[in-house]
Parts: C-alpha cells; structure tokens; sequence
C-alpha cells in the first residue's frame, strides 16, 4: 500500500493539457467562479479521480457532498443511460412523467415523521431553500425567518441574506433580503456567550427569551432554517439538546422548523438524514447534493398541511425534477439502502476521528476536531488559548494534500477549518492512504 510520501512522486505538476484549458479558463469563466484545485478532471470512479494529465486523487471532497454514494456508482449510471434514451425532458408542470411521482413518494417515506408528507423539486440546494421559506410564509401568512451564525443556504439573494459568512460570500452583493434575523449557533468551541458546554444549560437557546423581546416579535417569524450539523462554518455539531429545544421554540410560536440537510443528508452522517441523530421531525427538509449522486436536482419535503399552502403555480420552475435527474435520484437512494452506507459511515467516522484526535495530541495547531459519522472537521489555530483562526496554515495544508494526491477541502467562518467528506464507498486502504497523506501534510506545515 502507498503511503504518503510515496503517492507523493506520483503527482507531477500541472502538463500540457492541464496549462492549456487554465488559459481559456482565465479567458472565458467569470473570474468569480473560483477553483480549490488546479486541475481538470478526465475520469472519477468510485472515491478516485483523474485528471486530464493522468495524474490520480483520492478524492475527500465528493464534489462538496455530493457524491456519498461514490463517483459514478454502476446502477445510477445504468439508470440515467436508460432514462435519457426514453425522455430527457417534457417540463412536470407541462406533461407530467412517472419518476417525479416516485421519488416524492420515496422521500416522503424515507424523511423522518409520522406525519402525511408532500414534495416538490427543484435544481440546486438554494432553490429548495427558496421554495422552503415561500411555503412557510404562504402556510403560516408570517414573513419573518429567522437563521443562525455561521450557517450557510446558498448564493440567491434570499439564500445569501439567510447565509452567515460575509466574504466571500456577501461581500458587495448587498442590499439583502428583509426580514432575516441571525441568531447565535451552538458553537461551543467558539461559543458567543463565552460559556462551556454542558454547564452552560444551553445559553444559545435561553437567547430567544431576549431576542424575542429585543429583535422580533415571534407573531410575526414564519419560519426558522437550520442545519442539523453547520457545512460550509466548519462542521459545527450541536449538543444533543439543541435541536430538540429550536423545535420547541418552534412549536410554541407556531414557528415553521426547516431543517437544511443539504450537505447533511443521505448517509453522510451515519443515518439518511442528521436530523435523526437528535429525535426531531422537522415541519420542512431541504435535500439536494447527494439526492442524486451528481445530477442538479433538490428537493424540498414537508408536512402535508404546510406543503400544500401554495396553490396551483406559485411553485415549481422548468427544469424542476427532470426526469433523468429523479431515476437518477431514485437509483442512488436504492443504492444507498443496499449497500448500508449509513453503517459504512459510521465506521468511516470512527476511524477519521480517532486518527485526527491522536494527530492533536502531537500537533499544537489543531485546536478541535468535531464530527457526525463521516462528516469530520479539524479546526486549526495559532494558540490554543487564544484559539486565533489559523487560515494561512489551512492553505498550505490542503495544498501539501493536492502535492501528495489529496482533495480536500477549507470550511469555517474564519477559513481555518478542513472538512473530510469521503465518498462512502471508499475502501480502508483508500481511507488509510488518505488519512497518511494529511498526517503527513499537516506535519509539514506546522513544523515550519
């Protein structure tokens, strides 16, 4: 088995191929549409990708959680092969087709709650969060959303309003959406009200009785979006009781909980969605990346009663639920279930964790490691008194990972977070490969 090092010498920089498409690249893409790694991928199976000079990654990104069930998974690719020979496009809201039907049917069966469900789809992660907050507002008639620091929703203007993280995502894009109020997440490595978690009796949660008071009626909140563990802020895992107590607010003042598990869901943390981590029934779900292992579709699931308050073309959008993307939807899910990837989760998790929190012990510069089954971050600082955000190290770190055949990714509202989200399907000598390369390049930028 190839250790870091080793995979190191199989790497050559950037060839012919790779210089050329970057030209055009600066010459035809928006310069805001930014890459973390320099490189075009040819070919991706299973967790492995390949570039266009023949170079190969372990892949610890999966398109940004988008491809729990592994890149390229046989019966998804057999699916959409046989579903575009049949119809790519008609439009739902046209002519209607059977595989729109059947995935709403199997998402309102698989998404926790007892409660008759209904489903709408949609294209991206942001869309579904869009439609999420118009249902809400048109079942409870309540325009006000509230949404947490350091999460993140999207790139539209209400999702971007809703989004936690001013560069680079709302830096000059302003004015925003009205009506958004920010509360403070359960962030106990960072938490706002400088207490420590479980004595702290959960100030984050005691806030709304001011909040409330101070910032917004609750007559007039139509809705509360949250993501069971925060992506994009650094895998920010809430105590057990977090949840549980937003869901009561909620409840108590006839609040619509919308729980975001867009990067959360399928498999990803150890259960289909996370929000079953903590025994709560959210009255909406947002799904998209993983849905279909890399096919644009998402989709927004909710409680019958509050899906149903839109009436007949307030909802939808042309490219909505296209059939090629629901079979591949429906191929993946089945996947999924079979081959027990929440189990397999599970284990990957175990072992990610127990490595990052030995190459603690011995590295000053990681100050946390947090997860939820595979859903894994390292969190570096400067000081771990101070908890100063390290950034610059978490650059050179994810780069010394690209040199050695690694990709993976930064998170977190001060940029010093690398999140692991491995394709579920990865193998242990994959995952021990993968993990070596990081132990390695972590060693070498903290040692300097």
């Amino acid at each position: 088995m190839l250790r870091g090092t080793e995979l190191a010498n199989m790497i050559s920089p950037p060839g012919g191929k790779t210089e050329s498409l970057l030209e055009k690249k600066r010459r035809y893409v928006a310069r805001g549409i930014s890459s973390v790694a320099p490189i075009f991928v040819e070919s991706a199976k299973g967790s492995v990708v390949r570039d266009i000079d023949g170079n190969r990654y372990i892949d610890f990104s999966s398109g940004i959680g988008v491809v729990n069930a592994g890149h390229c998974p046989d019966p998804v690719v057999d699916a959409v092969k046989a579903q575009s020979e049949r119809l790519l496009h008609t439009c739902f809201m046209v002519s209607m087709y059977a595989p729109y039907v059947e995935l709403a049917e199997t998402l309102a069966k698989i998404t926790p709650g007892s409660a008759p469900k209904k489903a709408m789809l949609v294209n991206s992660g942001s869309e579904a969060v869009e439609n999420a907050v118009k249902i809400a507002r048109a079942a409870t008639k309540k325009t006000g959303v509230i949404a947490f620091e350091a999460g993140y929703h999207g790139r539209t203007l209400l999702t971007m309003s809703l989004t936690s993280k001013v560069r680079p995502y709302k830096h000059e894009f302003g004015p925003f959406a009205p009506e958004v109020y920010k509360v403070p997440s359960a962030y106990c490595y960072r938490c706002i009200f400088q207490s420590n978690y479980p004595e702290c009796g959960l100030h984050c949660l005691e806030y709304f009785k001011r909040f409330f008071v101070s910032e917004a009626d609750p007559s007039g909140i139509g809705s509360m979006i949250i993501e069971p563990v925060q992506g994009e802020g650094g895998f920010i895992v809430p105590p057990k009781e977090f949840l549980p107590g937003l869901k009561a607010i909620c409840e108590e003042h006839e609040i619509v909980f919308i729980a975001d598990e867009v990067q959360t869901g399928f498999a990803r943390t150890g259960k289909m969605f996370a929000v079953e981590h903590y025994g709560v029934a959210p009255d909406i779900m947002t799904l998209a990346k993983s849905i279909a292992s890399g096919m644009p579709l998402s989709a927004v699931v909710g409680r019958e009663d509050i899906m149903d308050a839109p009436t007949p073309g307030r909802v939808g959008g042309t490219y909505g639920g296209n059939p090629v993307a629901c079979t591949a939807a429906l191929a993946t899910i089945d996947f999924i279930q079979k081959e027990d990837l929440c189990g397999r989760a599970e284990k990957i998790g175990a072992v990610l964790t127990h490595r990052m929190k030995s190459l603690q012990e011995r590295c000053p510069a990681i100050g946390d490691v947090r997860s939820l089954g595979a859903m894994v971050a390292v969190e570096f600082v400067k000081n771990r008194e101070t908890k100063e955000p390290a950034r610059d190290e978490v650059i050179a770190i994810i780069g010394e990972c690209l040199k050695r055949g690694l990709l993976v990714m930064g998170a977190g509202i001060f940029s010093n977070v690398v999140r692991f989200l491995p394709p579920l399907v990865i193998t242990e000598s994959q995952l021990d490969q993968a993990i070596g390369i990081f132990e390695e390049s972590t060693d070498v930028v903290c040692r300097k």
